[in-house]
């Protein structure tokens, strides 16, 4: 989840509140999909490769909108009680605590999902109810039927590179979400966001898109996943601080994606090539 947003506040959902724009650089019309999506209130779900921006582009929504962000980062042993809520023992004996799912409900955040395919299917479930016109989460532990805020949107992403059969989204979920298409944007685009969000000159930024793009034509030829524009964000901030831009390639995109010699070698040889 979210880290929220240290100093007192009047409301603890509050503390979920994005205070400045993160930058975010639009490629399509995702922006005027979004507004008018989370206007007639419909969950949304953001496809995309990993490192993409899906997630920047929610926290500029929640901040554009001005509503706060609940985000949970899924994971194969995450439970429904960690999204909903659970029983706690503390001094005054058992003590009902809300989930982060159910506090955005409350309170009318948006709540993010983040790669909800690892989640188990059991666990995603819950979610149902509030993404057709019922719009309410059942707490049966605690007897309670909780009405969405009407300011509440929920939004869930995924990595279609990484879908198999074993994790997938059921079609009785993926059939309740308006869905947004992510993918890495354009050269010029992205040199723009690799020099703006690292800090480097241009041209540097479109050296790492060049090689960006060398390593995803290696997709599904030894690779999974080419770079990503996060990954050159990384190589461009070691730049930054003095480290060589090859040693930098290396650092940040060539070992986290490979392990066998004969693809990292390739890699390298791409990274020169570029240079």
């Amino acid at each position: 989840m979210n880290a929220p947003i240290a100093g007192p506040v009047e409301d603890p959902i509050d503390a979920y509140r994005i205070v400045s724009e993160p930058f975010y650089r639009p490629f399509a019309q995702e922006v005027g999909h979004y507004e008018a999506a989370y206007a007639a209130r419909l969950p949304i779900l953001l496809k995309g490769p990993t490192g993409c921006g899906k997630t920047r582009f929610v926290e500029h929504m929640a901040w554009r909108l001005k509503r706060p962000l609940v985000t949970v980062s899924c994971h194969e042993d995450m439970t429904a009680s960690d999204l909903v809520g659970r029983f706690l023992l503390d001094a005054d004996g058992t003590v009902w605590h809300d989930g982060p799912l159910t506090a955005a409900v409350r309170h009318g955040a948006i709540c993010y999902l983040d790669e909800v395919v690892e989640a188990r299917q059991d666990t995603t479930v819950v979610i149902h109810s509030l993404t057709d016109h019922r719009r309410h989460l059942p707490l049966e532990k605690k007897n309670e039927l909780v009405q969405a805020h009407p300011d509440f949107q929920l939004v869930i992403s995924y990595n279609p590179g990484y879908q198999s059969v074993l994790k997938d989204l059921k079609e009785s979920t993926r059939q309740r979400f308006c869905a947004i298409s992510f993918d890495y944007p354009d050269a010029a685009i992205e040199a723009e966001i690799v020099a703006r969000e690292a800090g480097v000159e241009p041209e540097t930024a479109r050296v790492l898109v060049r090689v960006a793009e060398r390593s995803r034509n290696l997709k599904g030829h030894g690779l999974r996943e080419g770079a990503s524009t996060r990954m050159l964000i990384a190589a461009g901030q070691l730049t930054a601080q003095g480290v060589p831009l090859e040693e930098a390639c290396q650092i940040a995109i060539v070992l986290p994606l490979v392990d066998e010699p004969e693809i990292r070698a390739a890699m390298s040889s791409a990274v020169s090539a570029c240079l």
